[in-house]
Order: C-alpha cells, then structure tokens, then sequence
C-alpha cells in the first residue's frame, strides 16, 4: 500500500532526524538535514526493500499517535515550536501509559478480558477517547488534542491498513517512552546542580 510505505518513510526520516545532533545549526539546516533523512529512508537494500521498509519490516507500521508526536519532536527541533513544558507533557504521559496497561496485558494473555477486540467495533472506545480529547482540551493541551484527533480521523478513513482502532492511537513503543520518560524527567529535576566556585 502506497500510503502505509509513505509512513513508513516518514517514520523512518523523523526518528533518524530525531537522534542526529544538530549542534548550533540553524532551523535552515536543520530541515535540509530532516529532508537528507527522507532520502535516506529511501536507499533500497540488496533485499529490494528500503531502509524504511527494512524498519517496517522489524516494528510493523507505528500508531498515528507515535508518528504525530515524533512530527511535534521534530518541528521543535527545527525550532519551529517552543519546547513542550512538563504541564502538558506529563498528562500524555499518564494518559498513553493508562491504555498500555488497558490493551498490553490482556492481549498478553494476562486476563479473561480481550480488550484488543473492543478495537474493532471501537463505539464505547470512540466515546472515551472523545472524553479524554475534551479533557486535553479543556487543560489547553493541543499535543493532546491532536494525538487523539488526527489518529480517529486517521481510523475514519482507513489511513492504516489494520481495521483496529488500537493500533490508530497504541504501538508498544509510544507506551514504553510513556513509561520511561517521566522516571527521566524525576531524575534529571532530582540531580544537583553544580555550583561554580
């Protein structure tokens, strides 16, 4: 599918973009760089896949959630938007974490439960996850807002090639960086500061 390979390209281009340092480049170079990253998802491998597709291969396409906010982190670093203050990140946090441990364990096994079912005929889904946008709302989060946003709009149109509303707002790897970045976050607010003498 055309659109699920252009995903995978985007994926790819934001993620590497993301871990090269950029120094004191300007917001200029940084977006020839995140540009270079496009081409670089796009050098085909022996296997006659591309790099993306070699990425897709080993992860499977990643959530709207985890491609939009990768597309926030990006813009940031472009210097584009300001940094995303602790108050607005922290919700998403919970947030992400609360429906890893809702979809993860039951399609572990762990429980009498399926609740990765409820994804396909997502009703009761849709309707919370209006909820939680009209909470994210209300807090002015628009990271919030979007993430759920754009990935329902994204299910209402079948942007994905999966028909589960889950795998729209969840992959593993957007539940574990919502797991491991607030104990980084204490940490770093934890470490003294050195004081110059």
């Amino acid at each position: 599918m055309i659109i699920a390979n252009w995903q995978a390209v985007l994926s790819f281009a934001l993620i590497l973009f993301l871990l090269v340092p950029m120094g004191r480049l300007s917001p200029a170079y940084r977006l020839t760089v995140l540009l270079a990253m496009v081409l670089v998802a796009l050098i085909p491998m022996s296997t006659g896949l591309t790099l993306a597709g070699l990425l897709r291969g080993l992860t499977d396409d990643l959530a709207i959630t985890t491609i939009v906010w990768l597309a926030a982190a990006a813009t940031i670093k472009l210097g584009y938007l300001p940094p995303i203050s602790f108050t607005t990140r922290w919700p998403l946090w919970l947030c992400f974490a609360t429906l890893g441990l809702v979809l993860y364990p039951a399609a572990l096994g762990l429980g009498m439960i399926d609740t990765y079912r409820w994804g396909y005929s997502p009703r009761v889904l849709l309707i919370v996850m209006a909820g939680l946008t009209v909470v994210f709302c209300l807090m002015r989060n628009t990271l919030g807002v979007m993430l759920l946003t754009l990935s329902t709009l994204a299910f209402m149109v079948d942007l994905k090639p999966s028909a589960n509303y889950w795998d729209y707002l969840l992959d593993p790897f957007i539940v574990i960086f919502c797991f491991v970045a607030p104990v980084i976050a204490l940490l770093r607010e934890r470490r003294p500061i050195a004081v110059e003498t």
